[in-house]
Parts: C-alpha cells; structure tokens; sequence
C-alpha cells in the first residue's frame, strides 16, 4: 500500500525535478494552499522550517517568479502569495528550468562542441530545440499553455470546441 503523502511534499518533490530547492518547494505549496497570505514567520510555525530556511526560500521564489509579496494595510509584516491557476505555476516552473538549467547546460556544449567534441555536438543539436520548445511554452498565456499539454497547441477551432477526430474504418 502506497504511503500517504501530503500536498507540501508532493510539491517540492516536483519542484526538485525542475531545480527548485526542497524548502522552497515546501514554502510554495503552504502559500499557494493557504486561503489567507501567510508570512514568514506564518510558514516557519507551518512547515518546521527554521526563519532562515524560510527567508532563502521565499527569496528564491521570488526570484522564480512564483510567488509575489503583498502588504496588508496597517501590517509592516510582508505576505507572500501565488496564482492559484495551476497552469501559470507551471509556465513559471518551465520558463526558470529553462534559463536556470538548461541554458546553461547547452552554452557548455557548445563550448565543448567549438573544442571539436562531435558527441557533445550530437547532444547540443538534440537539446537546443527542446530549449526553444521550453522557452516558448514558458511564455504561453495558460489558457494556450493547457491547450498545448493537451496536444492541440491551444488552437480551437472557431466554434471554441475541440475537433474531433475521424475514425478511421
């Protein structure tokens, strides 16, 4: 039987497949679940996390764009909240993988490649168009984001409905 897992975990969990560290990942989904804008402090006393944990966490996603500080009148405490459209989370996620990752993973190639290394050549000209690929879908509107997970690449036809497919006989 498979163990339960809790949304916070699951959510760093895929955040560390993009390169986003562990308590980052923990601080985003307490954000982006919470009904209210929680502070630091607010997530320290959630997750268990010490105050420094949290602060290098908070900073790293709004570095990534996940997460924006929002002020409450009268309050010189600073909150922290997330867009609750789980597709522009993951236009975000794709498009700081992208530049923090794999950009520069193929700028090294390439510099391997300008040595005369013809497999690392091979394996830049297999990786750039992904990152092309990346980079546009980062850069998608959600609804066209979600269209293209979808595989019609956020087109419909002018009715608003998906077409269907012929069967074949």
């Amino acid at each position: 039987m498979p163990r339960s897992v809790d949304f916070p975990e699951a959510f760093s969990e895929l955040g560390q497949l993009v390169g986003l560290s562990r308590p980052a990942g923990l601080c985003f989904a307490a954000i982006w679940r919470a009904a209210q804008a929680p502070c630091a402090d607010d997530l320290t006393a959630t997750l268990g996390l010490s105050r420094s944990n949290v602060s290098t966490a908070l900073k790293e996603l709004r570095d990534w764009g996940l997460v924006a500080r929002v002020r409450a009148p009268g309050d010189r405490k600073e909150y922290f909240a997330a867009d609750p459209d789980p597709w522009q989370i993951l236009g975000a996620m794709l498009g700081a993988f992208q530049r923090r990752a794999l950009s520069p993973a193929i700028d090294r190639l390439l510099s391997a490649e300008e040595g005369g290394d013809a497999r690392a050549a091979a394996l830049h000209a297999a990786l750039s168009p992904l990152s092309d690929r990346l980079a546009a879908l980062a850069t998608l509107p959600a609804r066209d984001l979600a269209g293209a997970a979808e595989g019609s690449g956020g087109k419909a036809d002018a009715g608003g409905k998906k077409k269907k497919k012929k069967r074949k006989e």
